[in-house]
């Protein structure tokens, strides 16, 4: 079980914006549960806010871009790594411009702000994405490819090939966001030559120096590209180093350029708004190809949300069967609305019903036309939940449960005789004085027929 995490203390950096050249001051805040990050213009009248949704990205030119009712925010990955990256949830980001600093060009100097400002665990459970089956997507024209594939911790692997000899071809990974502060906080962004040319004749980046960006020289540096760039980075003398980068710059890692690029990829899908249990493989990774994935997973995600579907081996042994059942739970037939019980964590129940003709309860409901009501199986969901609460005491035959509140309740499809239900009941926050609030799907041949939020509180029984 892992519970959300905010930040414990507000905390500031201060820099320049690496297109924009401006100025900007930089606040990270705590935030509520279930918020997400955040952006806040507070330099805008009314302090508007853009949350880091994939839905708000507009632009991926030299960047991930967001804009919510035409005020944006530019540059974003570098900040959303960090977080990422610092085992963060929910965080509030106040700048006074449009873009954050770039600093040294890398996530490092945002992972040591928000160390410094310390963390705290929320009273809410992490959602987590559980990726099951192989999730791509292409870009033809570019050839660059992202996947994502079942995994026990959320991964990623970056490869990078530019077709140049400078760069050559380079690869990274990271195996638990554990390692990032270590292995990738500090890899910096890098441009070719060519592109720092044509960045430089358009009129961006306007905060880039020698000390934030690496610069791989892919071509034959002119006199005439000298001269501009010595304006450009304000120095005396500009040359060449033997390994192909501009000077001023030594690397920190030979493959630094992969490692940034994972940063990025880590960043950009951050804008999914979950957590990921999943390896995610991206060949020639860029703002637009993560972010182009990151709305195909987003959707899949929506979609599952929306319409779960849940397939369980219910040949196999259960963890309770009735007898065990009836000695924890104070129900008793007809109203024992659970026959079997098949996972229990700290977080999750799995139970079973067998729906029979036999059901009191389709003797009036409906005559000719059986039913099961829904208030039952709604009952049902309980009693599995009840199961999950009562198990974190050594006595739950001295317990009774009592429903607290019910809500989002939706009926999507009608249980008939003949059918098995499957319950699914997970935490939604931990349980707290025997209080527990939990989410619960119930299942018929793995298609969705209900789903609700429950609480419900145990109570010792009176002596």
């Amino acid at each position: 079980m892992t519970s959300q995490k905010t930040i414990k203390n507000p905390v500031s950096l201060s820099g320049v914006g690496l297109h924009t050249g401006k100025q900007v001051n930089m606040t990270f805040k705590p935030a509520e549960i279930n918020s997400g990050f955040t952006f806040v213009r507070v330099d805008l009248e009314d302090k508007p806010a853009i949350k880091a949704d994939i839905t708000y990205v507009q632009s991926t030119n030299r960047g991930t871009n967001l804009v919510n009712k035409g005020v944006s925010v530019q540059t974003t990955e570098h900040v959303l790594a960090a977080l990422v990256g610092c085992d963060l949830d929910n965080v509030i980001i106040e700048l006074d411009n449009s873009e954050p600093p770039i600093l040294d060009g890398s996530s490092k100097f945002f992972v040591e702000a928000l160390e410094k400002a310390g963390m705290v665990e929320q009273n809410a459970i992490r959602e987590v994405y559980e990726v099951k089956e192989i999730i791509s997507y292409k870009d033809e024209e570019t050839g660059s490819e992202i996947v994502i594939m079942p995994a026990d911790t959320y991964q990623v692997v970056t490869m990078v090939d530019y077709g140049t000899k400078v760069l050559g071809t380079q690869n990274a990974c990271i195996n638990h966001m554990s390692e990032f502060k270590q292995e990738i906080a500090d890899a910096r962004t890098f441009s070719f030559l060519h592109e720092l040319e044509m960045l430089l004749d358009n009129g961006l980046i306007k905060g880039g120096d020698l000390n934030n960006a690496i610069v791989y020289v892919d071509k034959e540096i002119s006199p005439e590209t000298v001269e501009k760039l010595k304006i450009a980075f304000n120095k005396d003398k500009i040359s060449v180093k033997s390994n192909g980068i501009l000077d001023n710059l030594t690397l920190h890692y030979p493959n630094e350029a992969a490692r940034h690029k994972l940063l990025d990829v880590i960043g950009d899908l951050a804008l999914v708004g979950t957590r990921i249990k999943g390896k995610v493989i991206a060949t020639k990774p860029g703002h637009f190809v993560n972010t182009e994935f990151a709305k195909k997973l987003s959707g899949i995600i929506k979609a599952e949300q929306r319409n779960p579907s849940f397939f369980y081996d219910l040949t196999k042994e259960p963890l309770m069967d009735i007898h065990q059942i009836m000695a924890m739970l104070p129900h008793r037939p007809p109203f024992l609305l659970i026959d079997k019980i098949f996972e229990i964590s700290e977080t999750k129940v799995v139970g079973m019903k067998n729906v029979t003709m036999n059901e009191d309860f389709f003797i009036g409901h409906f005559p000719g036309a059986p039913v099961m009501p829904g208030v039952l199986i709604i009952e049902a969901m309980a009693q599995t939940g009840g199961i999950l609460v009562l198990s974190t005491v050594p006595d739950p035959e001295n317990y009774l449960t009592y429903f607290m509140k019910i809500d989002n309740v939706k009926f999507k499809h009608k249980v008939l005789p003949g059918d098995t239900l499957v319950f699914d009941c997970n935490l939604i926050t931990p349980i707290r004085r025997g209080i527990c609030h939990m989410s619960a799907n119930a299942y018929v041949n793995g298609k969705l027929v209900t789903q609700a939020e429950l609480m419900a509180q145990i109570v010792r029984k009176s002596q």
